[in-house]
């Protein structure tokens, strides 16, 4: 099988929220979720553990604090549910949130030395929140790091209050 056609078996071709699990937002918040999820769907490599075939559909929601990622065939056909605990998560995404508040802050007031200091920072902790994500989906979901970087993001957008 060539690279390309088994690339476009382990992937995403649809992500969709649980809205009844994580609710509906404001606008803004709305667009960040859409563009997060087409970003993933975009670019990425997901192949659950002894899952024959793909591409599949993910639909995420939330229940009892863990992320609840049900997997799918594109037609709907259950593939496998897994249950991952948001509180490992917790730290990380609250730290994510604080320095991309500075970092929003100083991009109006601060030097540019001072800015790239801040994104360095909040680099550093997404790639920390996408690394526990790998972790966590070890023995899972076969994923490389920028997929697991875009799941990452879903899951702080997920948290954002607007």
């Amino acid at each position: 099988m060539s690279s390309d056609a088994k690339d476009s078996v382990h992937r995403l071709v649809a992500v969709k929220l649980d809205e009844n699990s994580i609710g509906r937002s404001n606008p803004d918040v709305e667009h960040e979720r859409a563009v997060a999820i087409y970003d993933l769907i975009e670019e990425n490599t997901f192949a659950p553990v002894g899952a024959t075939g793909g591409p599949f559909a993910l639909n995420i929601a939330i229940a009892d604090n863990r992320l609840v990622f049900d997997i799918r065939t594109p037609a709907g056909d259950p593939v496998v549910t897994h249950m991952l605990s948001l509180s490992p998560f917790r730290k990380i995404v609250k730290d994510y949130f604080l320095i991309c508040e500075s970092y929003y802050h100083a991009i109006r007031t601060s030097t540019p030395s001072q800015i790239e200091a801040i994104d360095m920072g909040r680099r550093g902790l997404h790639d920390e929140g996408s690394r526990l994500l790998l972790e966590r989906l070890e023995s899972k979901v076969a994923t490389d790091f920028d997929t697991a970087r875009r799941l990452f993001t879903l899951i702080c957008v997920l948290h954002w209050k607007g």
